[in-house]
């Protein structure tokens, strides 16, 4: 590797770092914590490379993109941020940044996009200048939407970014609560057409007369169309009509855009029958699959704080999560998604004694929750997740075994993963409720999703079943009538 890399960080063990690694690449570098000091370098000529911060203590590193490629045009120019929102990835792709990354960083990884941004320009000659000392960084914006370090979280962001302002629709696949209507939401409000409408479409609102009102609405803007497997038949051809409509009527230069979201695997509905091919077709020119929490387990932390600074600022009390709790929580395995952190947090916020949240008090939120989940081990390729108190993970006994004998061995087997030590307190309500979840779950499938029927084999009250189906996040789809 041969250049000269300008570095600005406020961090000084990331410029120490990075000077040592590309020094030894065969690199010459300059650093500094200043973007006065950067942008005096780019104008005297200076550098082959740059590699930047966002959030510096004399301005952000993506603002001044524009400028250092006025002065030079040819300069590459590498992200490197903290903030690991999607509003930073999106932004660094509209300023045309060579690379945006996360922190913190994998450092071959930047070398190769190093390597890969000298290979591109020639080069120049430099002096070297001095190094400044570091400074504070500000923090992050506890507004900010969407966050996410994971890789499949960053390969999402890039993803939207450059497809943010494409006239493509797009088809947003994911399991409850991950976070598609906020990412369907997030294709209107920082693209171009935020300033036009945005209507959403659901099972509800789907009428002959809704579907063109919409459209009249979203005008040059958005129309999000939320699940359109739940959607009948009837729906789902007003909707190919709708489109075909807007892609070939008279004013198609004004038509809005169409993101849709869907269950996990939009296919499956297809092959099932719950979701027309033909709109299906229409609907995924681009399709985007977010990842559920447990697949990010990294992020589970940073999301926490994120929301309890959110929910200080909507007025409850400022919290925190002690080591202990955030310990605990991290080992959770959210079968609820971001939807179910949220909820706990919010909870906690409003219940917890102190400004810190304690590990009892954070036991006593997760035993309410979904799932008496093992923590999550990294393996060779990836987080694997451990059995929980029900999991298949323990084989089933003889066919001719009662369901009790059933439960026991996969609660023996549970028992006997603590070894020595005891469960996590509240299980008699974790077992409960780890039966009740797949109970409605097969009961919803058997009665094709109609929740009067499911909650007539069920034996329960129909209030009582929608109540149910809230509390454990039970994403209902509607399917034809059974024969």
């Amino acid at each position: 590797m041969d250049g000269t890399v300008l570095i600005a960080d406020d961090d000084r063990t990331i410029r120490t770092v990075l000077t040592q690694a590309l020094t030894r690449a065969g690199c010459r570098v300059h650093a500094t914590g200043s973007l006065a000091q950067l942008a005096k370098w780019v104008e005297e000529g200076r550098g082959d490379l740059v590699i930047t911060d966002v959030m510096m203590p004399d301005g952000n590193g993506i603002d001044r993109i524009p400028a250092i490629h006025e002065a030079r045009p040819d300069l590459p120019v590498i992200v490197i941020s903290a903030q690991n929102t999607i509003v930073t990835a999106i932004r660094a792709t509209e300023a045309d940044a060579f690379e945006y990354l996360p922190k913190p960083f994998d450092l071959p990884d930047l070398m190769s996009k190093a390597g890969q941004a000298l290979s591109r320009r020639p080069r120049r000659s430099d002096t070297s200048p001095e190094m400044t000392a570091s400074a504070p960084r500000e923090s992050a914006d506890p507004a900010m939407p969407l966050i996410g370090h994971a890789p499949a979280m960053q390969a999402l962001f890039r993803m939207v970014a450059r497809v943010l302002n494409a006239d493509l629709p797009v088809l947003i696949a994911g399991e409850a609560g991950v976070g598609k209507t906020i990412i369907a939401r997030s294709f209107h409000d920082l693209s171009d057409r935020r300033d036009r409408g945005i209507a959403v479409l659901t099972s509800a609102d789907v009428g002959e007369g809704s579907i063109g009102r919409a459209a009249e609405k979203a005008r040059g803007g958005t129309i999000v169309i939320e699940n359109p497997a739940g959607f009948d038949q009837a729906a789902q051809a007003r909707l190919i009509g709708l489109i075909e409509a807007l892609e070939s009527g008279p004013e198609r230069a004004a038509a809005p855009r169409i993101v849709a979201t869907t269950g996990p695997d939009p296919q499956a509905d297809v092959a099932a029958g719950r979701l027309r091919s033909d709109l299906y077709y229409r609907l995924a020119g681009v399709t985007i699959t977010v990842p559920p929490l447990r697949a990010r387990v990294d992020d589970i932390l940073p999301l926490a704080d994120h929301l309890l600074a959110r929910a200080a600022a909507q007025g409850l009390p400022e919290r925190s999560l002690s080591d202990d709790a955030a310990a605990m929580l991290r080992s959770h395995a959210f079968p609820g998604n971001v939807r179910e952190l949220e909820n706990m947090m919010r909870r906690l916020a409003l219940t917890a004694s102190g400004p810190a949240v304690s590990a009892t008090e954070m036991s006593e939120a997760l035993s309410q929750q979904t799932s008496p989940r093992m923590p999550m081990m990294t393996g060779d390729s990836g987080p694997v997740e451990q059995p929980s108190a029900m999991s298949a993970a323990t084989p089933m006994p003889g066919g001719n075994s009662r369901l009790s004998d059933s439960v026991e061995a996969h609660l023996q087997r549970y028992f006997d993963l603590h070894g020595d030590a005891l469960p996590p307190p509240g299980l008699y309500d974790r077992i409960l409720r780890e039966v009740e979840r797949p109970l409605l779950q097969v009961a919803l499938d058997a009665t094709g999703g109609n929740q009067l029927r499911c909650a007539d084999l069920l034996g329960i009250n129909r209030n009582t079943l929608r109540k149910k189906l809230t509390e454990l996040n039970i994403e209902v789809t509607r399917r034809r009538k059974l024969m």
